[in-house]
């Protein structure tokens, strides 16, 4: 007996209802990005290893799937490595390819390869999926999509404050309420690092930090300890495990531990700017947070850093992010253009909407109206009206085979098609059509006129 197929963990299949919730989410964002003046480019599913391997931290870099090379790639390592079993130096030998991490490495990459042909500063969005080795649980897959809107080419942190609304818009397009942004700034890490004497152990420092919600705050001190990070300087910081309060509040408390870090201070001044802009601006439905607790254990941002975060009323982590990323393509040889980016987690934002049951009622457009076949003749007739029903927007099908009225029946109950029409030899000659109401279970004759203007309305 053949074994039952399956699919890989973290990964799903989308029946039709799902597909057509997820294209409502796609067309809301697609729309907002172009009215922000956005353009889209596509980019491969997979990349070459060295594009994307050591831009996304230790952590990243183990959640990279890599590709094995095609062929009979054990034949060419050589039998001491391979005696050695250490799969990190394997790796490099049988796997030049890996699926991309995310969007924006990838981004960066295409930005250096096509730099003579792009108008800087240059607006581009993306939707497309990306993959992770991640340990499948709600809200988090081994294969998602990710859209993403970046600009390069600009430092002015007015894309900072454009990508706030931007943030807003669609989530008030989505009519998803109770939306919080998140914002820091890695200068302003990079400064508390300076003054608790662990400058040289950032990555370490912002890591631990970024889990402060997740693990607590003993935990994470527990955490900054074991990577080297001095006790004196974690008490220093004792202010930021409890820091609360309105944006400026905090802003005040930070201007006191940072006072002695130009680098830190400069963060400040970049938050001050953006908040200030978006006070004076307004939000429609999300609502702008300092979170100086936000790290995001990415190696690339170097300024503002966004993560948003659901309505409280659903448990599902972060549903968007992104940042400032001065030195990105530095990396792929495109010196001194900054960037700035963020990006929306379809797949969570189609679990918030369904949980909170926010899908308009029409999100599924289905079939309208069921032609019944009695047969190739009235088929023939059936197919002509069809024709000029589907010419004026309406969703028409034939049923195929001219099978028992009752199996037909069943077919248009099952797939909620609102109306069926009847064509039979007596409606061929009196060029009508019998049409059922399949909620009331109403039913009459009508002209072709009368037919569309009934299924339109």
């Amino acid at each position: 007996m053949a074994q039952k197929p399956s699919i890989p963990k973290g990964t799903r299949d989308f029946n039709p209802e799902q597909v057509a919730k997820r294209q409502y989410i796609f067309n809301t964002i697609q729309q907002v990005f172009e009215t922000f003046g956005f353009q889209p480019i596509e980019t491969p599913s997979f990349e070459n290893s060295e594009t994307l391997m050591g831009k996304y931290g230790d952590e990243g870099d183990r959640l990279i799937f890599k590709i094995l090379n095609s062929g009979d790639f054990l034949n060419k390592v050589d039998d001491a490595l391979y005696a050695e079993k250490d799969a990190a130096k394997l790796t490099s030998n049988i796997s030049e390819k890996a699926l991309r991490y995310d969007l924006t490495v990838p981004f960066a990459r295409y930005v250096v390869q096509h730099q003579n042909e792009i108008e800087f500063p240059f607006k581009r969005y993306q939707m497309q999926p990306v993959w992770r080795a991640d340990r499948p649980q709600k809200g988090r897959f081994r294969e998602f999509y990710q859209c993403d809107a970046d600009v390069v080419g600009s430092n002015s942190l007015w894309q900072e404050v454009e990508f706030v609304q931007l943030y807003d818009a669609v989530f008030t397009g989505l009519k998803l309420e109770g939306v919080t942004i998140k914002i820091n700034n890695r200068k302003i890490l990079s400064g508390i690092a300076e003054v608790i004497g662990a400058k040289d152990k950032l990555i370490d420092f912002t890591v631990a930090l970024d889990k402060l919600d997740k693990i607590g705050e003993e935990k994470v001190k527990e955490e900054m300890l074991s990577k080297g990070i001095p006790e004196e300087g974690i008490v220093k910081m004792q202010p930021l495990f409890s820091l609360s309060g309105t944006f400026e509040a905090q802003i005040a408390v930070l201007g006191d531990i940072l006072s002695t870090s130009k680098e830190g201070k400069k963060g400040i001044e970049e938050l001050e700017f953006i908040n200030s802009a978006i006070v004076e601006l307004g939000l429609k439905t999300a609502t702008l947070q300092l979170d100086v607790t936000l790290a995001r254990g990415l190696n690339y941002y170097t300024g503002a850093i966004f993560e948003v975060a659901a309505p409280k009323t659903v448990q599902m982590g972060s549903i968007g992010g992104g940042g400032r990323y001065d030195d990105l393509t530095g990396i792929f040889g495109l010196k001194d253009v900054s960037g700035v980016g963020i990006s929306f987690g379809l797949d969570r934002i189609y679990l918030v909407l369904e949980e909170l049951q926010l899908f308009p009622v029409t999100v599924n457009k289905n079939v309208e109206v069921l032609f019944i076949n009695f047969g190739n003749t009235e088929a023939l007739g059936c197919l002509q009206a069809i024709k000029k029903l589907r010419a004026v927007g309406v969703n028409a099908e034939l049923y195929p085979d001219a099978a028992k009225m009752k199996k037909q029946m069943n077919y248009a109950n099952k797939r909620t098609i609102p109306f069926v029409v009847l064509v039979g030899e007596e409606e061929i000659q009196s060029e009508m059509f019998t049409l059922k109401n399949m909620t009331s279970g109403e039913q009459t004759k009508v002209t072709f006129q009368e037919l569309l203007k009934t299924v339109k309305q």
